[in-house]
Order: structure tokens, then C-alpha cells, then sequence
């Protein structure tokens, strides 16, 4: 296994976090998130916030060292940057796209999901491709 830079790891984790406060803010998508979605904000009230919260961040940890390992021990920023996007892109917003046709989910929810998902990982390889 690589040499792995666990600050950037973390840093790069908690830049899901940056993303996906704007991207469902009420700035962005949060009102045609919850229409897409069929929630209301009091759906969301009622969630254990400790549970969403904790559990996002060890998902996107994950996420980050999983591509951390992916990318290698030096990734220069436009290859991680140009990787981020393609995972994001390619992989899981097209495994996004796959499930929401089965489900009969609306394009502007796999739009907003999926999109979010592409920022996301774009940031986190630029975050790993800057700080190594």
C-alpha cells in the first residue's frame, strides 16, 4: 500500500462537507432536491442528525482514502482533479443514473444527486492532487 497523506484524507473528506452544504443549501438545490425527492423539511427535522451527520463523514472518509489510494502517493493536481471528475462523473453518478431508470426517479433528481457527486469528487482529487 502507498504512503498515504491522512491530513489530506480528512481535509479532503470534510470537502464533502463544504460541497454538500452549498449544493443542498437553500442557495442551490435544496428546494428542487426536496420536490425531486418527495420531502418536505420536516422529513428532515426528524432525522438523528448525529446518525446523517456521523455516517456521511465516515462514508466520505472512506471515499477519500479509497481514492486517495486510487490516485497514488504523488497524483499531480490535474490528473486527481481530472480523475475526481470521471469517478464522479462516470462512476457514480452514471451508477446513480442506472438505479433512478429502474425506479422510475426524475431526471432533475439524478441531476442534482449526481451532480453533487461529480463536484464532490472533483474536489477531493484536487484536494488530494494539491496537498501531497
Amino acid at each position: 500500500m502507498p504512503t498515504m497523506n491522512y491530513l489530506a484524507i480528512v481535509a479532503a473528506a470534510l470537502s464533502s462537507f463544504v460541497v454538500g452544504g452549498l449544493w443542498y443549501s437553500p442557495l442551490l438545490f435544496a428546494r428542487p432536491w426536496l420536490a425531486a425527492a418527495g420531502l418536505r423539511p420536516d422529513d428532515l427535522a426528524k432525522q438523528n442528525k448525529a446518525i446523517v451527520f456521523g455516517g456521511a463523514f465516515v462514508l466520505a472518509l472512506l471515499a477519500a482514502f479509497v481514492f486517495a489510494m486510487f490516485l497514488g502517493p504523488r497524483p499531480a493536481f490535474g490528473f486527481a482533479t481530472g480523475a475526481g471528475f470521471a469517478a464522479g462523473f462516470a462512476w457514480v453518478a452514471g451508477s446513480f443514473g442506472i438505479n433512478y431508470l429502474f425506479e422510475g426517479k426524475s431526471l432533475k433528481l439524478w441531476a442534482i444527486n449526481g451532480g453533487y457527486h461529480v463536484v464532490q469528487y472533483t474536489v477531493i482529487g484536487a484536494v488530494l492532487g494539491v496537498w501531497h
